[in-house]
């Protein structure tokens, strides 16, 4: 972190000396320990974590990171507050390692919040950003396949890489995949599903500067959001059909799997609850405030949205059928259809 980055935190009071470790010694660790020190010719990729109370499982997360075929990163993590022993093994890891790492404290208000604040902070910055969990493993390569992807898109473009994962149990069992989505990424099916989880996600610059703009906003997850947002904008989502982490369920998920015909089920209960309306109260008040960041296009879809959620019955069976807004399997869009008519969408 500069000293313009470090001034900036103070200010904000996010910063937390305490577990400011550390590992930002650089070449001269390297030096010291024998080990490699970062290519600093490679991009930056700045690894967005929150963390709360992630004792159990978050050793073997900073581990598979230790582990990245790609070096030049360096780790931010935003803290909730936690009463474990998370960040003493933050600071072994950072004291082990040539990269920085860096604390800042979180707005104590869920996982979600911690997300977009720390994606909309200006102070942190680099080239590419990984939004990263407390409790998955990622594979060796997750880095340098995701900027492979993103490197071949035009900087100036908002870009987000984001795909499939492989879901294991709270040991670490594999049992499944998340789905596997075979239409193309757009900002229709963004308003009517989130398909990536925010631990496969890395951003581009463009992509972090749209959230900076947009502002820590109130939000369904951080990961729906940035395939709103960056869509909304004319930009691009990378979907990546091959699984670069073990996602691990347990019972503090946030989200969790959607994985097999009973989630599915469960997704579609909670819809007829009011549930997923409830969401969509969310995301479209959000995207309001974001107005002026949508293209045209994504204007008109938005308020065709809008139709389809509020208007009569007429109107909203008209809107559905002349959109393109679709979920996108053949099941989950006779689930749209049903929210559509029951008015819960």
């Amino acid at each position: 972190m500069s000293a313009r980055e470090r001034q900036a935190a103070a200010r904000q009071g996010r910063y937390v000396p305490a577990a400011r470790v550390i590992g930002d010694a650089g070449a001269a660790h390297a030096r010291a320990t024998g080990r490699a020190a970062p290519d600093a010719e490679a991009p930056l990729v700045t690894i967005l974590m929150c963390t709360f109370n992630g004792a159990h499982f978050i050793g073997e997360q900073l581990a598979s990171i230790e582990r990245q075929t790609y070096q030049n990163w360096r780790l931010v993590i935003s803290d909730d507050g936690s009463t474990d022993a998370t960040l003493d093994l933050v600071q072994a890891f950072a004291g082990r390692i040539p990269q920085a790492v860096e604390m800042l404290r979180g707005p104590s208000r869920g996982p979600a919040a911690n997300f977009m604040q720390l994606a909309a902070d200006a102070a942190v910055t680099g080239d590419y950003f990984a939004f990263c969990d407390q409790d998955d493993i990622w594979y060796p390569d997750k880095l340098s396949r995701a900027v492979a992807r993103l490197e071949a898109i035009d900087g100036r473009r908002p870009a987000v890489y984001g795909g499939r994962t492989r879901l294991v149990d709270v040991g670490g069992v594999p049992y499944g995949h998340s789905p596997r989505f075979g239409q193309p990424p757009t900002f229709a099916n963004a308003l009517a599903q989130s398909i990536a989880g925010g631990n496969t996600m890395l951003l581009n610059r463009a992509a972090k500067t749209l959230f900076e703009r947009a502002g820590p906003l109130n939000v369904v997850s951080h990961d729906w959001w940035a395939y709103l947002l960056v869509c909304g904008h004319g930009g691009v989502l990378l979907y990546d059909v091959e699984p670069a982490l073990d996602y691990r369920q347990h019972d503090a998920n946030a989200i969790g799997g959607n994985q097999g015909l009973r989630a599915k089920w469960n997704r579609f209960r909670m819809a007829l609850d009011g549930g997923f309306r409830r969401w969509n109260d969310v995301n479209v008040a959000a995207l309001r405030q974001c107005r002026d960041y949508l293209s045209a296009s994504a204007r008109e879809e938005l308020a065709t949205f809008e139709t389809m959620r509020s208007g009569t019955l007429h109107q909203r069976l008209r809107a559905y059928r002349n959109s393109d807004i679709r979920r996108q399997s053949v099941v989950d869009n006779i689930g749209l259809l049903a929210m559509v008519v029951l008015k819960r969408l």
